[in-house]
């Protein structure tokens, strides 16, 4: 058990993942993840954009056409 000073200083939650590393005179101790996990929606909320939704369809377009610019783009 890791002592609550340690975790509270460290802003580790209860039930934090760590990774173990050994070093030369001991041992290192980090988060596994350093970001609590987030659903999309908790994202993206956060972005500008007030249009209208794209569809896969649009995405699709939009990558192939990104696609075919960044190959001419290498000639």
């Amino acid at each position: 058990m890791i002592p609550r000073q340690i975790c509270q200083h460290q802003h580790w939650e209860s039930e934090q993942e760590l990774v173990i590393i050994e070093v030369k005179n001991g041992i290192f101790l980090k988060p596994k993840s350093p970001f609590k996990a987030t659903r999309l929606e908790e994202v993206a909320k956060c972005l500008p954009y007030k249009g209208k939704a794209k569809t896969l369809a649009d995405m699709d377009a939009a990558i192939a056409l990104g696609v075919l610019e960044n190959n001419n783009d290498c000639s």
